[in-house]
């Protein structure tokens, strides 16, 4: 199969092995690894269909593109360490005749240790498999995704099964991790505020949980519509926190 599985990780083991299992039909499968301090890099070598390469974690748009450009093909798919491919989805790979003007989405179904979460994460659809001649990913530090200017999208029947998170800790680092890199990636482009902090985070909380139905996935729904809010909030506050400090810098406070 003439397409390039690219994945970018750090401390990945939990899903990691499950992942690359999935992905043995591919004779290229790249693994960007970004510091991982646990045996993520020994499950990766124990893969013969696995190009490890080690680097910085740059944003995560900026490091999958970096990634990418060591594929040896130019099709690219773009998957997380904890998503796993069904055999389906890949005999659909196979089958199909891609389109370099085309951007090919696959539907993403969602975990909470081994729970579906049916509702308060709708399951995503997202565009996942592109040609680096015709497009890229975007530069995005966080929420990055391919870049769909001019080109068609086309769904392709395939999902996975993404492994979420495993424990509640896992959401705390998260919701630190990203409420910093959307922080860094828009001060002194984006203006925030306590009070804008405290609303966006309730509304988070009141549309995942009640108006997506969060609370008909139990005690998980429970815990992504709190821990979204939490994020939101540290999102808004971490940037009205560096723009305060890049105005001091400049002497405007």
């Amino acid at each position: 199969m003439d397409i390039s599985v690219v994945i970018i990780v750090k401390n990945g083991e939990r899903a990691i092995k499950e992942c690359l299992e999935a992905l043995h039909k591919f004779n290229d499968v790249v693994v960007y690894d970004n510091g991982s301090e646990d045996n993520t890099i020994e499950i990766c070598k124990s893969f013969d269909n696995v190009n490890l390469v080690e680097g910085e974690f740059l944003g995560f748009g900026p490091t999958k593109k970096l990634a990418s450009t060591y594929a040896k093909h130019d099709w690219i798919l773009s998957l997380d360490s904890d998503e796993i491919m069904t055999e389906e989805g890949v005999r659909v790979l196979e089958e199909k005749n891609l389109q370099p003007q085309t951007v090919y989405s696959i539907k993403r179904i969602n975990y909470y240790k081994n729970i579906e979460v049916k509702y308060g994460w709708s399951n995503d659809i997202l565009p996942r498999l592109y040609n680096r001649e015709e497009t890229n990913l975007s530069d995005k530090m966080v929420h990055e995704g391919i870049v769909t200017d001019g080109m068609k999208v086309e769904y392709l029947d395939i999902w996975v099964k993404h492994l979420r998170y495993s424990s509640m800790s896992e959401f705390i680092i998260k919701a630190d991790r990203y409420s910093t890199l959307f922080a860094e990636q828009n001060v002194g482009k984006r203006a925030s505020s306590p009070l804008k902090a405290i609303v966006n985070s309730q509304v988070t909380f009141i549309r995942k949980y009640f108006f997506k139905l969060g609370f008909l996935d139990g005690y998980p729904g429970l815990i992504l519509a709190y821990s979204n809010m939490v994020e939101n909030f540290f999102k808004y506050m971490k940037l009205y926190e560096m723009n305060r400090e890049l105005k001091e810098k400049e002497g405007k406070v």
